[in-house]
């Protein structure tokens, strides 16, 4: 349904965001709409109409976007771009969650902001709301015709969790898909619409050098890592319900494996791009659900002290269970069983409250084998190549040359790019890219239904494993690398966990 881009920006938008007074409509999508706006990548016939359920004006709820735009915004603000803005700011307060009857009169003011625009207006609802009201907001869209099945310019946009296990997920699907047909359908995973991540397919697809390496005979193994040093602070009563499977395995780790792990789309369109991303999830081997969990490891934080400063167990955090078995941190083996990625292991681990924040892939290459073995390159590390997704965006590619002097000694080589540093922080935030390609119709970076299914079932597959770690949580300390288990776990293997600093120069890089 991606019309191009020229031709969908002549399009009139009306954005509707339900829970518009809420903390992702201010920190995130009122500061996105805001650089869509003055960089002029949407149309001038646009309106954002903000649904709240608290008593406010136009003007007052303009006064707060101003404040939140100004505080969270990538780059500052210009004031005049930003008065620019507010004025196609709307607030309307309604009862959409108790109240049916409010969407019929929700309707009639829609129609009348609509004949202010050219015939054809996008209508892009945006649900910032708690998970439980995704399906009844959706169902109260059709009924009222705010949302009509089958209406390629009626579209909304679905934040996560989408569901909480692979019953529920289809439940919701079944709601979902009775009110709308899936073209109308963007369930967001915000690590998507990163920059990183989106030049995954760039850097595979546009470099001779690297598509052709690109599985078994090559690779050695790959890694996937996204850790955070804070812990689950005042989340505790939503991370008791998701835990790491659901909070980062089940979407971000597994939509970041699957861009790796694809085989080639057939062009760029975004129905090519999922139907090869599903290929690939629908290849992840299964845990058997009897197993000895061999290739998991389970963690949650106790405990731990960084900077002097105590710092909390999990099971002390607000609304957490004092007992609870809640996993903090995975790190497990996975396999892709089909003919590119036989016999390669792809290591994921994520954790909360450990020594660093970083999310990144490893992408390790095989060293010389035997035959053309030379005593001087004995001991040499092996060439990686490196996609940072954040702290730091950007990629890195260790080879090795040979020192400079008489003697041929080898020494590591490293080949940078910082993103952040080339462009200086001005890159889109993932939610500026999300809200524009959902206006232009492009539904590549959100994930399809069948994409979620597999990733649910992989998910399934780990959620009831290794009781008998549990029984020994809390099991690694705050602010330290997670359990000893993970190390162990490669190391058997006769593999490391790579940790590498970007940006960096060819003198500072620094692999722990």
């Amino acid at each position: 349904m991606y019309q191009g881009e020229e031709q969908a920006k002549e399009n009139a938008l009306l954005m509707i965001i339900f829970g518009g007074t809420g903390d992702l409509t201010h920190r995130k999508l009122l500061p996105a709409l805001y650089h869509l706006m003055s960089e002029k990548s949407l149309s001038q016939e646009t309106s954002i109409i903000c649904v709240g359920r608290r008593p406010m004006d136009d003007e007052s709820y303009r006064a707060d976007a101003r404040t939140s735009i100004a505080k969270f915004s990538r780059t500052g603000v210009d004031e005049a771009h930003l008065s620019d803005f507010v004025a196609h700011l709307r607030y309307r307060q309604m009862a959409f969650i108790d109240d049916q009857s409010s969407y019929g009169d929700l309707r009639s003011w829609l129609e009348e902001e609509e004949r202010l625009y050219r015939p054809g207006a996008v209508r892009l609802y945006f649900l910032a709301v708690a998970p439980e009201h995704f399906a009844p907001i959706v169902q109260r869209l059709h009924n009222n015709h705010l949302c009509d099945r089958g209406d390629p310019m009626h579209r909304v946009m679905i934040e996560k969790p989408f569901g909480s296990n692979l019953q529920t997920a289809r439940s919701l699907n079944n709601t979902i898909t009775e009110a709308l047909e899936e073209k109308q359908v963007y369930r967001i995973d915000h690590y998507l619409g990163k920059e990183m991540i989106r030049n995954i397919m760039a850097i595979r697809f546009g470099n001779s050098l690297f598509e052709p390496l690109w599985n078994h005979n090559y690779i050695d193994n790959i890694q996937i890592t996204s850790t955070e040093t804070l812990g689950a602070e005042n989340r505790g009563a939503y991370y008791e319900q998701s835990g790491i499977l659901k909070d980062m395995l089940q979407n971000h780790l597994l939509q970041m494996l699957s861009l790796i792990t694809m085989e080639p789309p057939v062009d760029l369109m975004p129905e090519s791009v999922r139907d090869e991303k599903v290929k690939a999830l629908r290849s992840l081997r299964l845990f058997p659900s009897e197993g000895e969990c061999d290739g998991i490891v389970l963690g949650q934080y106790g405990q731990g002290e960084e900077g002097g400063k105590q710092l909390r167990a999990y099971r002390e955090e607000e609304a957490v269970d004092p007992v609870s078995l809640t996993p903090t941190y995975i790190a497990l083996r996975a396999h892709v069983d089909n003919f590119r990625w036989g016999g390669v292991p792809i290591y994921i681990r994520a954790g909360k409250r450990l020594d660093r924040s970083l999310t990144q892939i490893v992408v390790e290459f095989k060293r010389l084998p035997g035959i053309n073995y030379y005593k001087e390159f004995e001991g040499l590390p092996a060439n990686l190549l490196v996609i940072e997704v954040q702290p730091a965006e950007g990629l890195y590619f260790q080879i090795n040359a040979k020192r400079p002097g008489n003697a041929f000694q080898m020494e590591r080589v490293e080949l940078n790019y910082s993103q952040s540093a080339r462009y200086h922080g001005n890159v889109p935030e993932a939610y500026e890219q999300l809200i524009l390609e959902a206006f232009l119709g492009n539904s590549s970076l959100f994930t399809r239904w069948d994409e979620l299914e597999y990733s649910w079932r992989f998910e399934e597959s780990i959620e009831n494993t290794c009781p008998k770690q549990r029984q020994h949580f809390p099991n690694y300390a705050g602010g330290s690398r997670g359990p000893e288990a993970a190390d162990r776990m490669i190391r058997e293997d006769g593999r490391r966990w790579w940790e590498i600093e970007l940006p960096c120069s060819a003198s500072d890089c620094k692999i722990k």
